[in-house]
Parts: C-alpha cells; sequence; structure tokens
C-alpha cells in the first residue's frame, strides 16, 4: 500500500529567520582491524573447527540468509556451501529473517536477491517458504522453525552479531536471535515477541538451546563487522558452542560499533534509512531513539531534532525507523508500502514504531523547520550533522560551529570546508 501524500502548505511563523549554517567534512577515526580473505578464513574456521567432516556425506544442509547488509555476505555463503560440497553435503539456502519482506516467501526471496545471494550466484537452491515446524514453547508461547530447515539433515545458523535496537543484555542481535526469530519466518516472529523485549536477553538463550536440542543444528557462523562496515571477525563453531560465541562475540560488537565523536546535536540529517542498515532502519546505538522504550540507549546522543530523507534501495520500501523521525519529507514517505512497514511492526507488537512523522515538501524546508523547532539555540552555532546511513559513520558532515568545538580530538580528521549546503532546483540536497 502505497500513499501520494498531499503538499504541505503551512505558514511557520520564525522561518524566514532560520539559518543554514555552513558544513565542515570530517573523518571519525575507528579501529580499522578486518578480515581481507574473507573465503579463506571461512574455510579455515569451518576446516579447523568443524569435527567429524565425514557425517556431512549425502546429508542435505540448511543454511540461513537473513535481511541484515553483511559485507560480502555471498561470498561467505558461497565459500560456506563450497566446503560442505567438498565434505559430500548438498547445501540450499533458506531466508531467516522473520517478518521481513513482507512476511511473504516472495519478499523474502527477492531481498535475498537483492544481496546477489541467488540459487545461480550461489550454486546451490534458495528454498524460500512461509511454512513452519513447531518444535516447543518457551512460556506458553509456541516456537517454529522453517519447514525446509527442520526437515534437512543438519542446518547452519548464520547470521550478523551485533547490539541490538530495543534492549540489552549479554547476547541480543546474532546466532540465538536467528534462532528465535529469523527461523521462525513470520509466524515463529510473531509469536515470540508477543513476549516483549523487557523478556528477549533472559529467554532468547533458552530458545537457543531448545532448538539446538530439538533440531538437527550442524554448527554456527557469528559475523561481526567494524566500524568501518568491514567484517573484523567470522567465528564458526560446533552446535554446544554456539550460545556462548554470541556472548563472546557480542561483546566485541559493542567495542566495535561506530558512534559520533560528540555527545549532543541539534539536529541531525540521515540520508537513508533501511532494513539492510539496521533492524531498525537506522541504528539506535548510535542515533539513541528506540521503539521499545527500555534503558540503555537514552545517554548515547542528546539530540533534539532527527530529519530522515530516504529509504535505501536494497529495503524495499520499508521505512521501519522513520517514526523515530521528527520531521521527513513528502517524497520520502512516498517510498515506503505501508503494508510492509505496518506487517514488521505488527510482528514486533511496537505499533508506535508504524506512525507517520511530520513532513515537508522538499529538503531545504524540513531542515529549516528542523533548526527553526530546536529550543535554547543560536543560528550561527547550530549544532548540526549529515550523514548518509548509520553504517557510513567515517566521513561525515557537521556544522562549522559544531567542528570548532571538537577540532583538537585526535579521533577527529578535518577533510573539507567551510562550504554551503547545495540544493537543487526543488529545494532538495544534493
Amino acid at each position: 500500500m502505497f500513499i501520494d501524500f498531499p503538499k504541505t502548505n503551512m505558514v511557520i511563523e520564525g522561518m524566514d529567520e532560520v539559518r543554514i549554517p555552513k558544513m565542515v567534512r570530517i573523518a571519525q577515526k575507528y579501529d580499522p582491524y578486518h578480515i581481507t580473505d574473507i573465503a579463506g578464513h571461512v574455510a579455515g574456521q569451518m576446516n579447523n573447527n568443524i569435527g567429524n567432516k565425514s557425517w556431512y556425506d549425502g546429508k542435505s544442509i540448511a543454511i540461513t540468509a537473513g535481511s541484515r547488509g553483511i559485507p560480502h555476505l555471498d561470498i561467505i555463503l558461497r565459500t560456506v556451501c563450497g566446503i560442505l560440497k567438498s565434505w559430500g553435503a548438498t547445501p540450499f539456502i533458506i531466508p531467516a529473517m522473520g517478518s521481513h519482506g513482507g512476511g511473504t516467501a516472495e519478499g523474502q526471496a527477492e531481498m535475498l536477491a537483492g544481496y546477489n545471494i541467488t540459487g545461480q550466484s550461489i550454486g546451490v537452491p534458495v528454498r524460500s517458504s512461509m511454512e513452519t515446524v513447531r518444535y516447543g514453547t518457551i512460556e506458553g508461547v509456541p516456537l517454529y522453525c522453517d519447514k525446509y530447515a527442520f526437515e534437512a539433515d543438519g542446518i547452519v545458523i548464520l547470521n550478523k552479531i551485533k547490539p541490538h535496537t530495543d534492549f540489552r543484555g549479554e547476547i541480543e542481535s546474532g546466532l540465538c536471535k536467528m534462532i528465535a526469530i529469523g527461523i521462525g519466518k513470520h509466524k515463529g516472529a510473531s509469536a515470540f515477541h508477543t513476549l516483549g523485549f523487557g523478556k528477549f536477553a533472559g529467554l532468547l538463550p533458552q530458545v537457543a538451546q531448545k532448538f539446538i536440542d530439538s533440531a538437527p543444528v550442524a554448527f554456527g557462523v557469528g559475523i561481526v563487522q567494524n566500524a568501518y562496515d568491514d567484517i573484523c571477525n567470522i567465528d564458526v563453531v560446533e552446535p554446544d558452542g554456539i550460545i556462548a560465541k554470541d556472548k563472546e562475540l557480542l561483546k566485541i560488537a559493542k567495542n566495535k560499533i561506530a558512534s559520533f565523536k560528540f555527545k549532543e546535536l541539534d539536529v541531525l540529517v540521515i540520508d537513508e534509512i533501511g532494513k539492510n542498515i539496521s533492524g531498525f532502519g537506522h541504528d539506535p546505538n548510535i542515533v539513541g531513539r528506540i521503539n521499545s522504550g527500555l534503558s540503555g540507549f537514552s545517554d548515547i546522543l542528546h539530540l533534539q531534532k532527527l530529519f530522515i530523507r530516504g529509504l535505501t534501495e536494497e529495503t524495499h520500501h520499508n521505512g521501519c525507523g522513520i517514526a523515530a523521525a521528527d520531521v521527513t519529507t513528502r517524497s520520502c514517505l512516498n517510498q515506503i508500502d505501508w503494508d510492509v512497514l505496518w506487517t514488521n511492526m505488527i510482528t514486533s507488537t511496537q505499533l508506535n514504531g508504524g506512525r507517520i512523522p511530520l513532513y515537508m515538501n522538499n529538503d531545504y524546508d524540513a531542515l529549516r523547520l528542523a533548526i527553526r523547532t530546536c529550543n535554547d539555540i543560536s543560528y550561527e552555532k547550530v549544532k548540526l550533522a549529515r550523514i548518509k546511513n548509520t553504517l557510513c559513520m567515517f566521513e561525515i558532515e557537521i556544522s562549522q560551529s559544531l567542528y570548532e568545538e571538537i577540532r583538537g580530538n585526535s579521533e577527529v580528521e578535518y577533510l573539507d570546508g567551510p562550504y554551503e549546503m547545495k540544493f537543487d532546483s526543488e529545494n532538495n540536497l544534493i
């Protein structure tokens, strides 16, 4: 369901007085370590850490592929499948992303194709279905697994490990969450989310253990990215080590995550959000805004106004995260498939995530409105930042006055500016 939002026609007192500050481009410095030979590293991990390779001969093996944007995911999957084939197995891929892709088999296959994950590119079948098998319960809530995976001889649980966007715990978004939600498809994700994010940290390892005891889990593959969106860890682990490895890699991921080199902003402009960027479209571990209202995010960034400009192509019109914006544009809202977004929000039970923010007709007016509605600021000293998305935190733009405050920070490098922000003939940012 797409909505053609009408043009706004508001009279806003004081808009003529607003001044958009000059900007400076900076580089924020983080730990740059990353794995350079992805395929070689994965092959080494599988050959060194998986025992009894003869067991795989003649076995069908399902491998999970989620909706999160993981660099070189096609290379990782192709390598995993190649090694399994060399052991005599018959691997195949299943989309394991809960309700994403509109909660349909076609939509989930389309999301994987956007990451170059197809039968042709990987060399194994992609079996996309919403059929599930019930294998247990937790606190009275049924637990489900993708039918293709459950009926295979073995399952490889492969996922990115990162801080979750709605809760804090020893285990957050990673291998255990893939088991509890991703591989459960729409039905399983909907059921588990009824427990609420407040219980996730305690229940995820319990569900993972039930699954390991009930399903033919072959091994786990945990992936961690650094602040530059490069892969810095890929660990392969036997089933009995999956839960401990999830905890271990989350600690690494929390130390690697990008952040702003300042704690206060009047206005943040995000060019694009999407499910390939974060489950919430933009990462609350960077922006500090969440749906659940749980603790652990309030001190990340003190931000007055958030302006979101658009969606990534890879999100397939899922505007998850738009509700956190204070202001957006008509064109951004017109990109959103509200059936897809609201399906995602209903599954998560966080209906506030489906709200529509105030919008303006173009970027110029939206940006001025964001500045105009900040409290206790001087237009000459607006603390403004602009980022492409929350995965691209290396090179960013900040207002000249903010740069003057942080220019002595050794983790900040000057690149260019100051310069005026540029708008096209329709008053949208270039």
